[in-house]
């Protein structure tokens, strides 16, 4: 089995980079792969952990060639759904704080696995002309994020805002997602592992016992939006074959195979 996912560790501290070139796309195995390494950074006593991606890009989100491979075979496309889901939920129910060091571009699967986080470091843009962005832009490619993702930007954006980067499909550059909180803070490409190991020590500092518990408060809301209500995977799937959505999906592959 290729191993999708670098370990290295920082003292006390785990980081889990995401390994999987050119733009570290979500397929079932590495979704597979995440959630065994955080559990297991969990059960060897890590005190936190930074997920990272590769320079100029966190990931690429879902791995929609992948899963139009497919076809009419909804129990293998359910499966890739369910590992990326589950791999959402492994973060947001993390016992231990988990920072996202956002490397580089990080739109719709990436975004939600970053929001499922405790902090977001993410790189500066180091080309005006093509800043790096993060967003769910699932509208864009035919497909509706489910009430619980939606709950996921409202958290840290406000209502608002949400509704029309939603609705929109927007992917914001790093500087404007700084303003508007989608990320807490910026580095240089090179520091933003470091920042995120930085941010990670400083909590680490607190009182441990006080700091887990209030953090268990803090993020009650994050375990009811991805409650699988509010999810509704099967509705999901089902527009999965809509023809908005393959006509999109298949537009988009189109795009990325002249990339």
């Amino acid at each position: 089995m290729t191993t999708l996912i670098e370990v290295i560790n920082h003292g006390p501290i785990r980081e889990l980079r995401l390994a999987r070139p050119p733009v570290n796309a979500l397929d079932t195995e590495l979704c597979r792969q995440l959630i065994h390494a955080v559990e297991l950074a969990m059960a060897e006593d890590a005190h936190g952990v930074i997920l990272s991606g590769s320079e100029r890009i966190f990931t690429g989100g879902m791995d929609v060639p992948h899963l139009l491979s497919h076809g009419d075979d909804k129990h293998k496309l359910l499966d890739s759904w369910n590992a990326f889901f589950g791999a959402v939920r492994t973060i947001a129910e993390s016992r231990i704080p988990v920072v996202a060091a956002i490397t580089g571009h990080a739109p719709a699967g990436g975004c939600v696995l970053s929001l499922c986080c405790d902090y977001r470091v993410m790189a500066r843009s180091t080309d005006p002309a093509r800043p790096y962005g993060i967003g769910l832009n699932e509208v864009q490619v035919g497909l509706v994020a489910p009430e619980g993702i939606q709950r996921l930007l409202r958290r840290v954006v406000g209502p608002h805002r949400a509704s029309v980067l939603l609705t929109t499909g927007a992917l914001v550059p790093a500087e404007q997602a700084l303003q508007i909180g989608l990320v807490d803070e910026l580095a240089d490409g090179d520091q933003v592992v470091a920042r995120a190991l930085a941010w990670l020590q400083q909590l680490l500092k607190l009182p441990r016992q006080p700091m887990q518990l209030t953090r268990a408060i803090a993020r009650a809301d994050l375990h009811e939006a991805l409650a699988p209500e509010l999810i509704q995977l099967d509705r999901f799937v089902e527009a999965w074959y809509a023809p908005d959505a393959q006509n999109a999906l298949q537009a988009l592959v189109a795009r990325i195979g002249k990339g």
